[in-house]
């Protein structure tokens, strides 16, 4: 079908505090060749940790789990602006499938897992990643130079800084807030999230390598190789931040840097 986006891999994550569940979704996944694991969990806050560090793709999270059930691991990620994978919630109580779809989730399975069901889970997500990736497939209509801001406001001791953004080396979120690190100036962004941040500057110079970096291109000072393949790069701000590449995002850093 022409224009249509297609997804090569599925980058998954497993979280259940019960190993039989989820060695027995591991063995079920393996029929779907496009499906990668790449780390399993065992309760709500290894999943926060293991979303906000891999990125993945798609997320098989329990409901029910010890200290942060799956319900509030959503909770968590949307009150700290974490841009959410597509989630399917897995749980033996059917009460609890109304309340996954209004907290987004993009499918929920009843245990014991059937392969049929499964099956049209991964079709759903699959679908659901194409059209995820179509606008990144086409340029958007108005990328002129003047609708990209050269200059942006950071806070600092109660004072307003203005910032030339050539001199911005990154910009990052923890708990909401967004902190920009400059040459000789670090402080928070007016901004609320790093979408909107990172749609008021020129993306041929600021790149968003993790769903919490935003880094300027020509601040990059060192390509470091981390686990399974994928990437650090260190920037060239007076900490010599080394910030995480996401899996999605190593193909550009390939590009970039002919690696």
């Amino acid at each position: 079908m022409p224009g249509r986006a297609t997804v090569s891999s599925i980058s998954t994550l497993i979280v259940d505090d019960e190993p039989l569940a989820s060695d027995e979704l591991a063995y079920l996944l393996k029929d779907f060749p496009d499906v990668e694991i790449i780390a399993t969990g065992s309760n709500g806050l290894e999943a926060l940790k293991l979303i906000e560090s891999l990125e993945p793709d798609l997320v098989f999270l329990d409901v029910q789990m010890p200290g942060l059930d799956g319900m509030g691991v959503i909770q968590h990620l949307k009150e700290r602006g974490i841009p959410l994978p597509h989630i399917v919630l897995a749980t033996a109580f059917e009460q609890y499938a109304i309340e996954a779809f209004k907290e987004a989730a993009t499918d929920y399975l009843l245990k014991p897992i059937e392969k049929e069901r499964l099956a049209l889970t991964i079709d759903r997500v699959r679908n659901a990643m194409e059209e995820r990736a179509k606008p990144s497939a086409t340029a958007p209509a108005d990328t002129s130079a003047a609708s990209h801001r050269n200059k942006i406001l950071v806070r600092k001791d109660n004072r307003n800084f203005i910032v030339d953004v050539q001199d911005v080396a990154y910009a990052t979120i923890v708990d909401g807030i967004i902190t920009v690190v400059g040459s000789n100036l670090e402080g928070e962004s007016t901004y609320k999230t790093i979408d909107e941040l990172q749609a008021s500057l020129d993306p041929e110079l600021f790149w968003r390598v993790h769903r919490s970096w935003l880094v300027n291109i020509n601040r990059i000072k060192e390509v470091i190789p981390w686990f399974n393949s994928s990437f650090q790069i260190r920037m060239d701000d007076k900490r010599q931040t080394e910030v995480p590449v996401s899996r999605v995002q190593t193909k550009r850093l390939r590009t970039l840097f002919r690696l």
